[in-house]
């Protein structure tokens, strides 16, 4: 039986220019690649029949390259929350690496953990011991906003927010419209008005994640390919809706390629028919993460580059540029049998 894989394809069929990638002249395999390919990365990619662990597959080889800046599409600043419902999906991994990747294409980036009281973005980003001031000193005048603001030594255009410290509780005045004003506070800074704004929202749909949705206008839904999961996207989609927020893209996290050949996994096709959304970007399922957890050194700063760090490259140029990717299905050819003496040898 034929295989049924998700393949890639752009909604933006006139861009031909791949999106840039770390590491000029840097090559590298994908094994079963065709989760990451849009049409701007299929230029680039040409997938070669090879053995790859002694059996028989498709093996992409990409030649990673600078060519050109994405253009930044929308008016700024592009206020971005990112959201699941559901907790332990990726949010914060997805916006630690989406906000360095962004850096790394020199816009200026702000990320707003809004989880009070388990913020968890400043451990990812390794500036846990650099949070003096919060925003919740900034509402009390107890600091300025740029004393609250902690700037990444690595990429100075990156700069994050913390709302409140950890085990403190939310205050009753706190809400939407605290969000609001330092929203607006950050676009009328001296410094300049930033690219993006990320929202690293709270799992569940309290009144935190009603505070992390209120200046948004537009979203990014994490997600895993499990039905408790999808459940969970599939009513936070209808409360970002409800809410005024129409632009919301999906990223599938944590997808196995063997699961899915095995068809113990939902492939990324199967998600998007349930969802029905764009599709920002697939995350495979990399031990890297946790190692780079651990460092406080996001996955998109890693040399050489992880698949799942690529994967999160190649989502932040989509966002800059309002693509989107659409999966599609592609059949693997089964290799013939090999015909032996006796059946018992495993010949026919």
């Amino acid at each position: 039986m034929p295989h049924r894989l998700p393949y890639s394809e752009s909604t933006a069929m006139s861009k031909v220019s791949a999106p840039p990638l770390p590491l000029k002249g840097h090559s590298c395999s994908f094994f079963g690649a065709h989760w990451f390919g849009s049409q701007n990365e299929k230029k680039i990619c040409r997938p070669n029949r090879t053995k790859h662990s002694g059996r028989l597959g498709f093996v992409t080889r990409s030649i990673l390259q600078w060519n050109r800046k994405p253009q930044l599409a929308g008016e700024i600043p592009r206020i971005v929350v990112i959201t699941s419902g559901k907790g332990g999906v990726g949010k914060t991994t997805t916006t630690a690496n989406l906000g360095l990747s962004l850096a790394r294409l020199e816009f200026k980036v702000v990320a707003i953990d809004a989880d009070v009281g388990l913020r968890n973005l400043d451990l990812l980003l390794g500036l846990e011991n650099r949070v003096n001031y919060t925003a919740m000193e900034v509402l009390n005048g107890e600091c300025r906003l740029d004393q609250a603001l902690i700037r990444d030594k690595r990429w100075t255009n990156f700069e994050l927010l913390c709302i409140n410290k950890p085990r403190y509780k939310m205050p009753m005045g706190f809400g939407g419209k605290a969000l609001v004003w330092l929203v607006d506070a950050l676009k009328q800074r001296s410094q300049g008005c930033p690219d993006f704004i990320l929202i690293d929202c709270p799992a569940g749909i309290d009144a935190g994640f009603i505070t992390a949705i209120t200046p948004a206008n537009e979203a990014i839904l994490v997600t895993t390919p499990d039905i408790t999961s999808l459940r969970d996207a599939d009513r936070v989609t209808g409360l970002l809706e409800c809410d005024g927020v129409r632009d919301i893209k999906m990223v599938v996290n944590r997808v196995r390629s063997d699961l899915i050949k095995g068809e113990d996994m939902m492939s990324v096709l199967d998600v998007q028919e349930m969802l029905g959304l764009s599709l920002l970007g697939v995350i495979p399922e990399d031990a890297e993460v946790i190692r780079s957890t651990n460092r406080g050194y996001p996955l998109v700063l890693n040399r050489p580059p992880t698949l799942a760090g690529l994967a999160f490259e190649q989502a932040a140029w989509r966002l800059v540029e309002q693509d989107s990717m659409k999966a599609v299905l592609v059949e693997e050819e089964t290799p013939p049998k090999k015909k032996g003496f006796l059946p018992f040898f495993g010949g026919s």
